[in-house]
């Protein structure tokens, strides 16, 4: 086999290695690992494994006490550009970029997209599968492709406050009854 061959196969094993350390290395870790990336990420932050950084790290930004959850994206360019370069309308090297903010105490829960250019405020929920295409205010509940305001934080607060159940913690058995007594009678 020639050389080309070889360090195909070489960079795709490496990239698997990489792939393989970061799903068992720990949060904290993780973190270490983003910020010499170029993220720059607040305390106390929860990031799962399989969170999408880009090519682009360097161009996000995240608050404190943020919890990314399973299969976010962060989309730090456009890549549709690619259609303008084929038109002629831009330079063949043109390429369209913006940063990614996230303000402190906010979740983004299981497969949201986060596009290019967005800010999303301080206390935030935003919902699984939302397509992030606007910034998002302070103090409020987002969901749906594109995302959209739902409700106030207080709003759902409101409707949440009497469902609560107290089971941070617990070990598994523990935490199945309680959870069994509240909803199988």
């Amino acid at each position: 086999m020639e050389r080309s061959v070889y360090m195909r196969l070489l960079n795709g094993l490496k990239h698997w290695i990489h792939i393989i350390w970061w799903k068992t290395i720990n949060n904290e870790k993780r973190i270490i690992y983003l910020r010499k990336q170029g993220v720059v990420i607040g305390s106390n932050c929860s990031v799962s494994s399989d969170v999408v950084f880009g090519t682009e790290p360097y161009l996000i930004s995240i608050g404190n006490n943020v919890r990314l959850t399973s299969k976010v994206q962060f989309i730090t360019h456009d890549g549709s550009i690619w259609v303008l370069r084929n038109l002629g309308l831009v330079s063949r090297e043109a390429d369209l970029y913006g940063i990614i903010t996230i303000g402190n105490n906010v979740n983004i829960g299981w497969n949201t997209v986060i596009l290019p250019g967005i800010t999303i405020g301080d206390n935030c929920i935003i919902g699984a599968n939302s397509v992030v295409t606007h910034n998002i205010p302070n103090n409020c509940v987002v969901a749906g492709s594109p995302a959209r305001i739902v409700k106030s934080l207080d709003d759902y607060y409101l409707k949440v406050k009497d469902k609560i159940l107290l089971t941070k913690g617990m070990d598994s058995d523990k935490k199945k009854k309680i959870i069994m007594n509240a909803f199988i009678k």
